[in-house]
């Protein structure tokens, strides 16, 4: 699995999935520039919850551009469907740097995510792993931290329009399906029960963490006290763990899959209750930020690969339906947390919020885990 996760992976698709990867959360959130210390009133709480809403149109655009668009290119290359999406991609965030309105910069979102849901859901079957999706939020929010959100989505416009360069001519062609083969012919694969465990634990692992990640800017300077100045460091620590938290899980899903899947969202509850209890003290919800890269999003490439594999013929589809069960968490957990801010739990609310959300990863995870080892005895056995 850390195969295809890391070394067997183009160059060129890990520039290009860092690209997407950076929209899982954009700019507006975690690089608005919030004084330490200042109580935050009813005007502010909302303009942040409006900007966590430009993360949930485009979480909705990835769960349904995922594996609708999955689908609909299945009859076409899967390099060309790469390109088609990424230069999707790139006019799209043409068009948010050089917009005001809300109604356009939503628009912009939900086509550009539909865009991006296609191309992760056909690289995770091409390249494997999440190690982008990982780096590219807190890289996003570090960049927007210097040149802000506009220069951001010049900068991602730009990346991604150099991916399709390197693409186009270094990521060799593929071969389509024959027209022969039904389109339809391995859905029937769909209907394991075990690839739907897999998306109800994709679902709350992403959700619960970008629940809180999604708002943990003004967490860290308004109820923590920290800095605006220090922000990018706890981001890059965020970031630098994340990928080593990634590649350690992935190595261990090699053998273990179950194990990764059941730990981190054990561990990743305690730490986001710790956040929720513990917000005002500034060293300590620093190092549970970093600690929530460690172990938050460590298990998503685990629950890839095993997403694409419950999928048997319907691999593509499988890989779309995980992304757009990701995405479904982070909608569904980012609302859900924007709408505490206003309530008596105010930045608290959150952490408070993902870790009810990640702690329902388990149910999940140890069924699978159960049949995995009554699939291993059955097999001994016989």
């Amino acid at each position: 699995m850390t195969q295809d996760h890391t070394s067997s992976r183009p160059v060129e698709q890990d520039e290009a999935q860092f690209e997407t990867g950076t929209q899982v959360n954009p700019p507006s959130v975690n690089s608005r520039p919030l004084s330490a210390g200042v109580s935050l009133d009813g005007s502010v709480l909302d303009e942040i919850a409006q900007a966590g809403s430009l993360i949930t149109v485009f979480a909705v655009g990835m769960v349904i551009g995922a594996p609708l668009l999955a689908l609909a290119t299945m009859r076409l290359s899967k390099k060309l469907t790469l390109l088609i999406a990424l230069i999707v991609f790139v006019v799209g965030h043409m068009v948010v740097a050089l917009s005001s309105d809300m109604t356009v910069l939503m628009t912009a979102r939900f086509v550009t995510a539909l865009a991006a849901g296609a191309f992760w859901a056909v690289s995770a079957v091409v390249a494997g792993g999440s190690l982008a999706t990982v780096l590219g939020v807190p890289i996003g929010a570090f960049i927007a931290q210097h040149v802000g959100w506009r220069g951001t989505f010049w900068v991602l416009a730009l990346a991604a329009a150099v991916a399709v360069v390197s693409i186009a001519r270094l990521v060799p062609t593929d071969t389509p399906p024959p027209k022969e083969e039904s389109v339809f012919r391995g859905l029937v694969d769909l209907r394991s029960p075990r690839l739907w465990l897999v998306l109800a634990a994709c679902l709350t692992t992403t959700g619960g963490v970008l629940a809180t990640y999604s708002y943990v800017t003004p967490i860290l300077t308004d109820q923590a006290g920290l800095s605006a100045g220090l922000v990018p460091l706890v981001l890059a620590g965020f970031g630098i763990c994340s990928f080593f938290g990634t590649l350690l899980g992935g190595r261990l899903g090699d053998t273990r899959p179950h194990a990764v899947i059941i730990v981190t969202p054990m561990v990743s509850t305690v730490v986001l209750l710790a956040m929720a209890l513990f917000t005002g003290a500034t060293a300590v919800t620093v190092t549970l930020v970093v600690l929530l890269g460690v172990f938050g999003l460590s298990a998503n490439s685990v629950l890839i690969h095993l997403a694409v594999s419950h999928a048997g013929r319907a691999a593509t589809l499988g890989s779309g339906l995980a992304v757009a069960a990701f995405n479904a968490g982070t909608a569904i957990g980012t609302t859900v947390a924007g709408a505490t801010l206003a309530g008596p739990l105010g930045l608290s609310g959150p952490a408070t919020v993902g870790a009810s959300i990640v702690v329902l990863t388990l149910i999940p995870a140890v069924t699978l885990g159960v049949l995995a080892r009554r699939r291993r005895a059955v097999t001994a056995a016989s």
